[in-house]
């Protein structure tokens, strides 16, 4: 069951992280933006003592994860 949420809190984070940064893609790599926002948000979030209390801040961190990270992959391409 967690591991369903977590797609679906991905999902969710990567659909507004390219919606953000002006991006459209398929479902498919918004899941992938979202997930590895999720994990990119969540190790900083961690290094820095904030906490993500609930769905909403899960989706706030993975979602500032997952701009983070195309931005980053913007300055390399």
């Amino acid at each position: 069951m967690n591991i369903i949420i977590f797609l679906i809190i991905g999902l969710i984070a990567g659909a507004l992280a390219s919606y953000i940064m002006g991006r459209k893609q398929d479902i498919l790599v918004y899941l992938l933006i979202g997930v590895v926002g999720a994990v990119v948000g969540g190790f900083i979030a961690g290094l820095i003592g904030i906490g993500a209390g609930g769905i909403i801040g899960q989706i706030i961190i993975a979602t500032l994860g997952a701009i983070l990270c195309i931005w980053v992959w913007r300055r390399i391409h």
